[in-house]
């Protein structure tokens, strides 16, 4: 087994990063402004809306960084991070009509602008399209993994519907949800990148570890800047969370140790939804001292991510995925 030393030199950060997987992006990108074409205008503009909008596109950049990690040379990878981001993106648009969202990544979502009768059919199209690209690759290993993860991410889906407006949803069942939601597609893109390489069944397992513990990571920080952001910086409405009634793990940990005024306060706020007293929870999420828990929970996971990449031998890429473990909790956005 290979380690990583603690003083192993990595790209400084996500933009070092980025440009590392540039000559990747780019194909990818390409690729995936082809493949969102159709002779539907509707989808043509709903889709140059979501290219415009920017993003980091990390999932694609994830796997492409996995495969080059995992010693892969060949081009399978390209259509593979398109899949991906495809998948991610019918996700996004399918919840910002559950969630009636109006701003994501600083503009108006596509439900806004066009309603949720079309984002919800675009968001289909790309689900459709994913698998389209997935059988061109005449790989069943590879449509396992994704058609088991889109059905994972769907359960996600209705899980957290469930737990809307639940003040007595516990840590364990907010990490159900996220593992479907977010986690299960992070793995899959380092996974299928070590799958592509052919790389020995423990290094194929440490790399879909790997996926895991950052989606973990990830999501719990994101989770935490809905309450430590601004939504300049953050590209979405502060306390969105709150406002849709989502008890994730601050909340949970603030009731864990607020007062007994500040938890009836919390409780109500989970229950009914809105950002009446948003300054009052935040100040009693603060007070209770639940973002400290909160992302020293996100940096555990990171330091798991971390953990399983000493399965892999030591290379420029291997480093990149061991910033962007990094990067997952020290971000603002």
């Amino acid at each position: 087994m290979n380690s990583i030393p603690a003083d192993a030199p990595r790209p400084a950060d996500f933009a070092t990063v980025r440009a590392l997987a540039d000559a990747d992006m780019r194909r990818i990108d390409a690729l995936i402004r082809t493949r969102l074409a159709s002779d539907v205008v509707l989808i043509n503009q709903i889709a140059e809306h979501i290219i415009a909008g920017g993003g980091k596109r990390l999932r694609p950049m994830l796997h492409a960084l996995a495969a080059r990690a995992a010693g892969y040379h060949g081009e399978q990878h390209v259509k593979l991070a398109a899949v991906i981001e495809f998948i991610h993106t019918s996700t996004l648009l399918h919840d910002d009509v559950v969630d009636e969202s109006g701003l994501r990544r600083g503009r108006q979502t596509a439900n806004a602008l066009w309603g949720n009768a079309a984002s919800v059919l675009v968001g289909d199209f790309l689900y459709s399209r994913s698998f389209q690209l997935m059988v061109e690759l005449d790989d069943m290993r590879i449509m396992r993994i994704l058609a088991d993860t889109t059905n994972t991410i769907a359960e996600g889906e209705v899980l957290q519907l469930l737990n809307i407006g639940n003040a007595d949803v516990d840590e364990a069942a907010y990490l159900a949800v996220i593992e479907r939601k977010t986690a299960v597609l992070f793995a899959a893109a380092t996974e299928l990148g070590a799958l592509l390489s052919g790389l020995p069944a423990d290094q194929v397992s440490a790399l879909r570890r790997y996926g895991m513990e950052l989606g973990y990571a990830f999501q719990i920080a994101d989770d935490l800047l809905d309450y430590t952001s601004d939504a300049d910086t953050l590209g979405k409405n502060i306390g969105d969370d709150l406002a849709e009634g989502k008890p994730t793990l601050p909340l949970i940990y603030a009731l864990q140790s607020a007062t007994p005024e500040q938890v009836a306060s919390l409780r109500h706020a989970i229950e009914h939804g809105g950002l009446d007293s948003l300054d009052r929870i935040v100040a009693a999420i603060r007070d209770s001292g639940a973002l400290e828990r909160t992302r020293a929970r996100a940096e555990a996971h990171a330091n798991a991510a971390h953990e399983a990449l000493s399965m892999l031998p030591a290379s420029p890429y291997r480093d990149a995925l061991a910033t962007l473990a990094d990067y997952s909790v020290q971000r603002t956005f």
